[in-house]
């Protein structure tokens, strides 16, 4: 398991990657890489590509990188997640929060 961000040059596109599992156990980690991205108007992509399990403690996480985008009058963008993971997204009706792309 595993969080891996990458900033541009602007600063206003973060990307965090999860890899394998997100879960609690991720928790800080996933806090750290977001909370210090400060910029107005920054765009925060989730890319689930690689994770193959989220459970609700990592949906609770992902409403509190959208709390902190709306801070910055930035987004929030989850990208690519599987089917397992885009199933969960779905029933908690994520789509009507954040724009998922596929």
């Amino acid at each position: 398991m595993s969080v891996k961000k990458h900033v541009s040059s602007n600063l206003k596109e973060i990307t965090i990657g999860i890899d394998d599992r997100f879960d609690f156990s991720l928790h800080q980690l996933f806090r750290d890489s977001y909370i210090g991205e400060v910029a107005q108007g920054a765009v925060f992509t989730l890319d689930l590509s690689r994770t193959s399990y989220m459970d609700s403690s990592a949906l609770g996480m992902i409403l509190l990188l959208k709390d902190h985008a709306e801070k910055l009058s930035g987004s929030v963008i989850i990208k690519q997640p599987n089917e397992s993971v885009a199933k969960i997204l779905e029933i908690a009706q994520f789509h009507r929060l954040l724009k998922i792309e596929n």
